[in-house]
């Protein structure tokens, strides 16, 4: 088992809360003051999480650049009060940026739950070209 500190338990809970208030704003019409306090909130907690370099490494990879680019930019649209361009913005741009993670999640709900292991093999069986 992975052991955390006392910092990373607080900036999951930061994460968690930014992650809340994104929610929320997305389910209140996109409330262009949630989205921004959700925003902050993430890149808060994903900065305290990893640390400011880790942090900054992460986003400012060359081949992040356009994703980093992407998401942060949607921030700053969210900021200046345009929540829907935004939004759509942070999400391509998110989606970019962790898309190598996805394996690992599948992999890892996979192994918890015993329906998505059996979907996840069917939909891997599916992908050949032939």
């Amino acid at each position: 088992m992975i052991s955390i500190s006392e910092w990373q338990k607080f900036g999951l809970g930061i994460v968690g809360f930014g992650i809340f208030f994104i929610l929320l704003g997305i389910l209140l019409y996109f409330d262009p003051v949630l989205l921004a306090f959700g925003n902050i909130l993430f890149l808060c907690g994903i900065s305290i999480i990893i640390g400011l370099k880790k942090t900054f490494w992460f986003f400012f990879q060359r081949q992040k650049l356009k994703g980093s680019s992407f998401f942060l930019g949607g921030i700053i649209i969210v900021l200046m009060r345009w929540p829907i361009l935004g939004m759509t913005l942070e999400f391509y741009g998110s989606f970019s940026l962790f898309r190598g993670f996805f394996p690992v999640i599948s992999g890892f709900l996979g192994s918890c739950i015993p329906f998505l292991s059996s979907l996840f093999q069917r939909q891997q069986g599916t992908r050949s070209m032939v």
